[in-house]
């Protein structure tokens, strides 16, 4: 008697149909916010009104300078960030990143210092010490079955303590390679920018393009031609913003290639592959998914090993900006503020839902939020309640959303 090899679950949205009128359009509007189908929509306007707000009380806040400044500022984060969306979707939680963090820095900063590693291998050595890290969490918890929750939170007590004895009598270790720095330290002038955004610009629309061929070739249902386009327009015209501000500055920053380039690689990995499918099948129903036959254990192992080696590159372009590594590397909000950026950005806590865009997306949440007030000469205090409350209202809202669901389900 065979098994089925997967299971997919899919309701055609174009089954719903919204009563005509006005009132048929506000009552699917208001089903969609009931049922969180608005995707990003609710944390663009909000960072819209972050923007708008800080630009008010400072003019500063929205220049090239500032603005290239805050992108340098959220590119360490966000990508620690990516790597705790992996995590939430499959309903988990990793508590250890931000000492994972800190301590591939310093397994990075002390064979490329002290031991005279290049850059290259000195940089390969710390996201190998990340991946090690996640692959031994992965396998402890699925091996022991012991909660996620208490894994991390040992490693991250542990793991500060290994960057401790890595550092030694040291205590800061100043960065001087030319290649580690240049990570985050390298612009690209207008003659290089534009090329490189029409180039990612072409790859987007291609991919976009080949996706609807494949599910119109296959006979699966697609989102409208409209929709399509537009979105395409929205993604075209922010690339194209987002350079036009970084060359009226110093000009584009590898740090927001890099960082850009971890969310598509795990935005596709997720969203166009078998294994992401199965990511959302374990994050959804992990019982189910086993009884489907997706090997559970092994996604949980691939998952927590991939969140690590984003905790070690996200480690290594904070030094890179910092041009060194110390005693407090990745301690202090670095993991709070990747936690609440990939909630605030839109990946639920109950696992089965998310994006990888939610990391850029919560980070520069949380980045515009500490930058502006840092404008404003506002306090740290100020800071964090604001960032706590925004926190707050971005988890009402997914329980809110995942009731809502819950309800239509039943009904």
């Amino acid at each position: 008697m065979s098994s089925p090899r997967e299971v997919v679950a899919y309701v055609d949205p174009r089954l719903i149909q919204d009563a005509p009128g006005l009132k048929g359009a506000w009552q699917g509007f208001r089903r969609r916010v009931s049922q969180g189908e608005l995707g990003s929509l609710p944390v663009i306007v909000g960072l819209s009104l972050i923007w708008l707000i800080f630009y008010v009380a400072n003019e500063r806040f929205l220049s090239a300078v500032n603005l290239t400044n805050l992108m340098l500022q959220i590119a360490a984060m966000g990508t620690i960030s990516a790597g705790i969306v992996l995590v939430l979707l499959l309903g988990e939680i990793d508590l250890s990143a931000g000492a994972v963090s800190g301590l591939s820095a310093a397994v990075m900063a002390i064979l490329n210092v002290k031991h005279g590693w290049g850059a290259v291998p000195a940089l390969l050595a710390g996201l190998a010490a990340g991946a090690g890290i996640g692959l031994f969490h992965g396998l402890w918890i699925t091996r022991f079955r012991v909660p996620s929750f208490v894994v991390t939170l040992a490693g991250l007590l542990g793991w500060q303590g290994a960057l401790l004895f890595v550092l030694g009598n040291t205590g800061t270790v100043n960065l001087n390679d030319p290649v580690i720095n240049g990570l985050t330290g390298t612009f690209f002038e207008p003659a290089i920018a534009w090329p490189i955004a029409i180039l990612i610009i072409a790859l987007y629309v291609a991919t976009v393009l080949v996706e609807r061929m494949r599910r119109g070739a296959a006979g699966l249902p697609q989102a409208h031609l409209r929709s399509t386009v537009a979105r395409m327009v929205v993604i075209s015209g922010a690339v194209v913003a987002s350079v036009a501000v970084f060359t009226q500055d110093r000009g584009l920053p590898l740090a927001a290639i890099i960082f850009a380039g971890f969310v598509v690689g795990i935005e596709l990995l997720i969203k166009r592959t078998r294994f992401g499918r199965h990511v959302f099948a374990v994050g959804g129903n992990a019982e189910a998914a086993r009884r489907a036959g997706i090997r559970v254990e092994t996604i949980r192992v691939a998952i927590f090993t991939l969140a690590s080696t984003m905790a070690a590159a996200g480690g290594i372009l904070a030094s890179s900006r910092l041009l060194a590594v110390n005693q407090s590397s990745g301690s202090g909000d670095v993991l709070l503020n990747a936690i609440a950026a990939a909630v605030i950005g839109g990946t639920s806590l109950f696992g089965g839902r998310g994006s990888a865009w939610s990391a850029i997306l919560g980070a520069l949440v949380i980045g515009s939020i500490s930058n502006g007030m840092d404008l404003l000469a506002l306090s740290s205090s100020v800071k964090f309640m604001v960032t706590g409350a925004v926190l707050l209202v971005a988890a009402s809202i997914d329980a809110l959303s995942r009731r809502g669901r819950q309800a239509a389900g039943r009904a």
